[in-house]
């Protein structure tokens, strides 16, 4: 199998040269969901410090599915979904009848779902310190293949404590100390789905996640590690207001055919029952009205997704500003 190898980074800023001390700290920051014009709504200022003083790309275009686990995967390893396995925020593998899903711990603390080397474990060979702070498949139960500090997933963590849990590391003796740290933050993405993205309330995630920016600033140079600090701040996917008269049911197109659904949104896979590959692809061809369908093999080379065979046989596209349930 070839490994294809991705970046998806938005803004850097190194706030120290990168060669001024023997090992700089690096800090991959994520603001989930976070859409690549929320920093110019005027209410961002520390990124408009990292925009006037490190490097700043426009934009990104995540990996396909546009989802936040396969992305994160993606970013952390290089690779697209396709390659790494981690293919959707939920699906099936039909060949073993289990099932993974973010909201199921044991699943995405096992390491069988994950085939991508990520950048924890590369470093850890070389001797250095890991730590992450929330990221998806920083909590495998195989002790190799994860950070040598990481923290289990809370939903509710309060945003500054996750700052002050990576600034406690950076205080460890230099034997203990991770150099580099992984930090996530969910705020733009939760309140983006339940609010939609031009509401008062995401505004506020967006002011929220621009000040714990400033917080890390403060922090870190609270315990002199400012200048000799590498802060990579990315984003795994943005985010388009759909209406509820854009949305497309397919339950109801495939109503008395025998599949398995994976996953919703902006795509969804339907894995058949057998000898129904044909029929439901069919059905579903006669009603592409604002999606496009694929059996997986003729899903088009710039999606990168199809060499993998826990991909379902069937992959569903909408068109931008619909959503598929």
């Amino acid at each position: 199998m070839k490994n294809f190898f991705i970046v998806i980074v938005v803004i850097i800023i190194s706030v120290g040269g990168l060669f001024a001390q023997p090992k700089p700290y690096v800090i991959l920051i994520s603001f989930d969901g976070f859409r690549w014009d929320y920093v110019d709504r005027g209410i961002t200022p520390n990124f408009d410090f990292i925009k006037e003083n490190g490097v700043s790309a426009k934009s990104l275009r995540p990996c396909f599915p546009s989802k936040t686990f396969p992305n994160h995967i993606s970013i952390i390893t290089g690779m697209y979904p396709e390659h790494h396995g981690i293919i959707s925020n939920s699906f099936w593998n039909s060949f073993t009848g289990t099932h993974y899903s973010l909201s199921d711990t044991i699943s995405t603390r096992d390491a069988e779902w994950y085939k991508g080397e990520t950048f924890w474990e590369t470093v850890e060979r070389q001797g250095i310190k890991t730590a992450s702070y929330f990221w998806p498949g920083s909590e495998l139960t195989l002790s190799y293949r994860r950070p040598t500090h990481y923290h289990k997933y809370e939903h509710k963590r309060p945003c500054r404590e996750r700052v002050d849990g990576v600034i406690n590391w950076l205080k460890l003796p230099y034997d203990q100390r991770p150099y580099f740290i992984t930090s996530y933050f969910d705020a733009t993405d939760t309140y983006g789905h339940e609010y939609g993205t031009d509401s008062p309330k995401t505004n506020f995630a967006i002011a929220q996640l621009d000040s714990i920016l400033g917080y890390y600033f403060e922090k870190l140079k609270e315990i002199n590690l400012f200048d000799s600090t590498n802060i990579i701040v990315v984003s795994d996917h943005g985010m388009t207001e759909v209406s509820i008269d854009k949305i497309i049911n397919i339950e109801n197109i495939l109503n008395g055919y025998m599949y398995k659904q994976n996953d919703n949104g902006p795509f969804m896979m339907i894995e058949p029952e057998t000898g129904q590959l044909d029929n439901i692809y069919n059905k579903l061809k006669e009603n592409e009205n604002h999606y496009k369908v694929y059996k997986r093999e003729n899903v088009p080379a710039y999606f990168h997704f199809s060499d993998n065979p826990l991909i379902s046989k069937i992959v569903i596209i909408a068109e931008n500003g619909w959503s598929l349930e």
